[in-house]
């Protein structure tokens, strides 16, 4: 397993064709400081053009929490202007994660609230333990969600049910977590890394070609209309038709064998 840092508070682990991101403030709960977004958004654009790394789990170093969102005591000594020249930073943190072109799983537990649940939600997949307690309480500092979450949380639960949990901005644990869709796995205590690396090790066994399509045409299509998404996934299924990974998967299907993906 191989490691390299991105500033201080983001770091890369390698696991074969998975690669562990992980939040790495523990002193600040990884509470999202300027310097934090910075360096996720480095290590994203690293990881967008790896063409080697096939899934990528984001995961926490805090026993406690995953992340507690946006770093307030730094804020409160940010002047209108500082929070203005901030945005763009923090913006692209967020983002950084959601346009990884590569299937996506967050692995929470503790506190993910805020920021710190939106980037979980800017994942594909949700996996969490059971001290999971999640929420966006954006509203009970005078803010909104800003990083994804009025637009992530309705397309996982709904309109109505997004706008409960924004609007109360109360805080909800694993079960109801689980119960409500906002989470997608829920597992035992202190299980939610072991469980999400070992759910991306058996999607990194698929073709890297095929996933990256398939995640494309998932995103591109969600909110069209039938016959337009299915103009996305046309599109989508003719960047893989002819590929190095299509012959070789039909290939190994036929010969009984395990296809070794050419990634291309």
């Amino acid at each position: 397993m191989s490691e390299e840092r991105f500033g201080e508070f983001v770091l890369v682990r390698r696991h074969g064709p998975v690669a562990e991101l992980v939040l790495d403030r523990p002193k600040a709960m990884n509470a999202v400081s300027t310097e934090m977004a910075r360096s996720l958004v480095a290590a994203c654009t690293a990881l967008a053009a790896d063409r080697d790394a096939r899934v990528v789990v984001l995961t926490s170093s805090h026993e406690r929490a995953f992340c507690v969102g946006a770093d307030l005591k730094e804020r409160n000594s940010f002047s209108d202007a500082d929070l203005l020249r901030q945005r763009p930073v923090t913006r692209g943190a967020y983002t950084g994660v959601l346009e990884l072109p590569m299937p996506t799983i967050a692995a929470v537990h503790g506190f993910a609230l805020g920021g710190g649940f939106e980037l979980a939600l800017s994942c594909d997949l949700i996996v969490a333990d059971r001290t999971a307690v999640v929420g966006l309480p954006e509203v009970s500092v005078g803010v909104i969600p800003g990083g994804g979450g009025t637009q992530l949380l309705p397309r996982r639960v709904g309109a109505a049910r997004a706008a409960e949990l924004i609007f109360s901005a109360r805080r909800v644990e694993a079960a109801e977590a689980a119960e409500l869709g906002l989470v997608d796995q829920l597992v035992d205590e202190g299980r939610d890394g072991e469980e999400a690396l070992s759910l991306a090790a058996r999607i990194a066994g698929n073709s890297p070609v095929g996933l990256r399509a398939a995640k494309r045409a998932l995103r591109l299509g969600h909110g069209l209309d039938l016959r337009a998404g299915l103009e996305v996934e046309d599109a989508a299924w003719r960047t893989v038709a002819f590929s190095a990974d299509r012959a070789e998967g039909v290939a190994a299907f036929n010969e009984k064998r395990k296809p070794q993906w050419p990634g291309e």
